[in-house]
């Protein structure tokens, strides 16, 4: 009788402990592995963009993965992205990237690039000036900032003379005149004509040689002036034709 209550109890024991065990296994939290980021790096270092994009994505997703070594795959695979011209799939690497460490030039400075590449003119100017606002002296950023600012000049230039002929349209007289000012295409085309006309003038060896380009400017005036409106003139094929004889057919 004794042995059979001390195997029951020892049974009811030997459960206990195992019971107990089991929990305190399934409670304790289990150690987190090591990420392992040296295949990312290896292809980074190696420049294969194709291995860069398979092994760095996984290290990127990966919640346990360290702040920097995110950042550092994030920019490696931005760059892959940039090489194979995937300019979406670049510009949102280096935008997360940017989120875990505002305060890197290069990166704004790059994004600024692939920008400006993608027309957006606007994002463009605005991480070029946060790159200089980093680092005064970025050459890159600063020259891309200058190269931009300028660009948008001259758009904004040729924006405010759009549609508007050489002369001016108030004190227009002639039937051609008010025609040129009449239609904007035509009116472009007189500006383009009176521009090139200045600047061969301007590069001209020597005075005998602008005198021509000017003689051959007045008497396209002149043709001009006298055969508007006759059967057959062709104003706009007239005026593309004094165009391109002043480029030269391949345009300069």
């Amino acid at each position: 009788m004794a042995c059979r209550i001390t195997a029951r109890v020892l049974v009811a024991s030997a459960l206990s402990a195992a019971a107990q065990a089991t929990f305190a296994t399934s409670a304790e939290p289990e150690k987190d592995l090591k990420v392992d980021t040296a295949p990312c790096l290896a292809a980074a270092a190696a420049s294969d963009d194709d291995k860069i994009i398979a092994v760095c994505g996984p290290l990127i997703a990966n919640a346990k993965t360290e702040k920097i070594d995110r950042l550092k795959a994030l920019l490696a695979r931005a760059a892959a992205y940039q090489r194979k011209d995937s300019v979406d799939s670049a510009i949102a690497d280096y935008d997360a990237a940017l989120m875990l460490d505002a305060a890197q030039a290069d990166v704004l400075n790059t994004r600024g690039e692939l920008w400006r590449r993608k027309g957006d003119q606007r994002k463009a100017l605005s991480d070029f000036s946060a790159a200089l606002k980093l680092n005064p002296d970025h050459a890159a950023a600063r020259a891309n900032h200058k190269a931009l600012a300028q660009e948008l000049e001259r758009a904004g230039a040729l924006i405010a003379v759009k549609g508007k002929p050489s002369f001016n349209c108030a004190t227009a007289r002639r039937a051609v005149e008010k025609a040129i000012c009449a239609n904007p295409e035509l009116a472009d085309l007189d500006r383009e004509i009176y521009g090139s006309f200045v600047r061969v003038v301007r590069e001209a060896r020597d005075p005998r040689e602008a005198r021509a380009v000017q003689r051959e400017q007045d008497e396209f005036i002149a043709r001009r002036n006298a055969q508007f409106g006759k059967p057959g003139y062709d104003l706009q094929k007239a005026m593309r034709e004094r165009l391109q004889k002043i480029n030269g057919v391949d345009g300069y």
